[in-house]
């Protein structure tokens, strides 16, 4: 891969599905938008055929939530966080689509962060949940696992990516890390979640205390999550990118700098030896701009900060059980 070798996949059809004064609005999208350095190249929307959003979502749930949006005038609610318009069906497959993007741009060598909504990484195989109508992650890896490669999913958003873990606990293909808040919604991503049949210890569950930050965060990557990806030795790396880990995001309660998830970034460049494909999943604060800047940074290969402080006890505690597990 040539050195610095960059792009971001977005558009403005992810407007269609909005909701001002909602947490997951379009704004938020505008906003973190801001820190894409001008030097990157945008690339548009692509919109995932069914077929391939059907590896990870069943057909019946699939044409219930067109028919949803199809009957729905201005806004309506699957649940009581998870909201659609009459646009949201197809907004959902230009989400979905643009991580399959990221994941072959990241395949031929490019580092690529869809910057998507809705996101994804609650939605279940028949269930919206948690502000997601499609997996956009788990889309993108199954599309990859089925043309014949081995894909790492880190998860770094404050909330575990249920849905992801669930498409992939009984595959050998697929290695997922999670880092989250413990006790969070959904309520899921244990230590004891560790896979089924052949999958088994191919998922691996950090769920950090709150108030976590770098010197937990990184402790976890440094003899967790990066010791397991290099040992997979996956053909890229797709990163969950939700940024509401950050200190200031009101749907959690982490204490991440911005140029802390650049430091996350590099550790997990240095870890595959692979591109990343990272695909927007939360991230709802003022600092998700600044965020995404030094992710940049990270992919560009430009210094980032290394990790500063001592990890809690209980993290320490928490990689024990951990690395008691990892598949070697």
């Amino acid at each position: 891969m040539e050195k610095g070798t960059v792009s971001v996949i977005t558009g403005d059809i992810f407007a269609q599905h909005d909701l001002p004064h909602h947490p997951e609005c379009q704004r938020r999208l505008v906003e973190a938008m801001e820190g894409v350095p001008r030097n990157i190249p945008w690339l548009p929307p692509v919109r995932a055929p069914l077929e391939e959003v059907a590896r990870i979502h069943s057909p019946a749930y699939l044409g219930r939530l067109r028919d949803r949006c199809a009957e729905t005038r201005t806004v309506s609610y699957l649940d009581p966080d998870t909201y659609i318009t009459p646009a949201s069906f197809g907004v959902a497959l230009d989400a979905a689509g643009s991580a399959i993007a990221a994941v072959d741009r990241a395949l031929a060598g490019e580092h690529c962060l869809a910057m998507v909504r809705p996101p994804g990484h609650h939605a279940e195989r028949d269930l919206a949940m948690g502000f997601c109508l499609l997996n956009n992650a788990a889309i993108a890896a199954r599309h990859a696992v089925e043309r014949g490669s081995r894909i790492a999913i880190v998860d770094w958003d404050v909330h575990h990516g249920n849905g992801t873990q669930h498409a992939f606990s009984a595959t050998d293909r697929v290695l997922y890390c999670s880092v989250h808040q413990v006790h969070h919604y959904p309520g899921t991503g244990y230590p004891s979640e560790r896979g089924e049949g052949a999958g088994t210890g191919f998922t691996l569950n950090a769920p950090l205390e709150e108030g976590a930050g770098i010197a937990d965060y990184a402790w976890i990557f440094r003899e967790v999550f990066c010791p397991a990806i290099a040992s997979f030795r996956p053909d890229a790396v797709i990163v969950s990118a939700g940024q509401d880990c950050l200190h200031d995001d009101p749907l959690g309660g982490m204490d991440l700098l911005p140029r802390d998830v650049g430091t996350l970034t590099a550790m997990l460049m240095a870890a595959g030896e692979v591109p990343l494909a990272l695909v927007l999943e939360g991230g709802y604060g003022p600092s998700h701009g600044e965020a995404i800047r030094w992710i940049f940074r990270a992919l560009e290969d430009s210094p980032v900060p290394g990790p500063e402080g001592t990890p809690r006890e209980s993290t320490r505690e928490l990689v024990e059980i951990l690395s008691a597990g990892i598949r070697r």
